[in-house]
């Protein structure tokens, strides 16, 4: 793979890892209104939802951060 390659995969990783980044935004956004609702229980159930996206995100930055080096010019 050469450097032009290996640039638009890590584009779109970070792509990725933004829009996982969004959604765990508005689960975040969520759970907050539920809270700001009364109802703790429900903003922890909504909120325990971030844990796969966030994961998701922070797999591919490391993927990202891994292709950078390998391909750094």
């Amino acid at each position: 793979m050469d450097r032009a390659t290996a640039e638009l995969v890590i584009r779109a990783l970070i792509g990725q890892v933004r829009a996982l980044v969004g959604d765990a935004a508005g689960i975040s956004k969520a759970a907050e209104a539920c809270i700001e609702a009364g109802s703790p229980d429900k903003a922890i159930e909504i909120a325990l939802d971030l844990e796969q996206p966030l994961y998701e995100a922070s797999r591919l930055l490391d993927a990202a951060s891994l292709m950078n080096r390998l391909y750094r010019s």
